[in-house]
């Protein structure tokens, strides 16, 4: 393979940059924990769920403090 001149190295960095800029800007933005928020609210499962955890922490508070 022929050493490349640096005009044609630039010609393909300069492509490459082109496709990646429409490819970003066509991609739907990444996904985000915050789309999550109030995901649960009022589910009977989700608060039985909390209200155990709460009484384990507790549990471990009261361990470590005896």
């Amino acid at each position: 393979m022929p050493p490349q001149t640096l005009e044609d190295r630039m010609a393909r960095v300069e492509k490459l940059v082109d496709e990646l800029v429409q490819k970003s800007g066509s991609a739907e933005p990444p996904k985000d924990w915050r789309r999550t928020v109030g995901m649960f609210d009022g589910d009977p499962v989700m608060k039985e769920i909390i209200e155990e955890g709460r009484r384990i922490r507790e549990l471990d508070r009261e361990q470590t403090r005896t």
